[in-house]
């Protein structure tokens, strides 16, 4: 991929803060919203998840996750040209251990400060996904296969 292409997929990360969760449930796709940290990296996304939502209850039945950030649609073009990153994964727990847990919290709580009450309650767990691969589409006919080093790269080309 080219400079701007990485660049692009950079913006993209960074400029959203919610995207689609794909989980496997009973067998059956699931997919619900969720918000997310990231490594300066990108080599890690952050979900801090309740153990009590039905998308955290698939990943504990089966870790394989589908993520998807797409740009925003405010009607200004055409949707299908719209940039978005769908990454494949599995979603990996972290245990309250320091130093790694302290520092993705402080990660998410950065990108997310309201979300600190919710660190206090007992049933949120902070989820590492690490893209495997992914699909970047960066409008028509710009669609990209992605490894992980793509994501590194992508990090630092803006």
């Amino acid at each position: 991929m080219d400079a701007d292409t990485l660049a692009a997929l950079a913006r993209l990360i960074r400029a959203q803060r919610a995207a689609a969760l794909g989980t496997v449930r009973d067998g059956l796709p699931f997919v619900s919203m969720v918000v997310y940290a990231f490594e300066p990296d990108f080599s890690a996304f952050w979900l801090h998840l309740s153990r009590l939502a039905l998308h955290t209850q698939a990943i504990l039945a089966d870790p394989r996750i589908g993520l998807m950030i797409a740009e925003a649609d405010d009607g200004a073009k055409d949707a299908q040209t719209l940039a978005r990153v769908s990454i494949q994964s599995e979603a990996i727990v972290l245990t309250q251990t320091p130093p790694e847990y302290s520092a993705a919290k402080m990660l998410y709580l950065a990108r997310f400060p309201e979300a600190q009450t919710m660190f206090a309650l007992g049933d949120f767990d902070l989820y590492r996904i690490e893209p495997r691969s992914a699909r970047f589409v960066a409008g028509f006919a710009r669609a990209y296969n992605l490894t992980a080093g793509n994501f590194r790269e992508a990090a630092k080309a803006e």
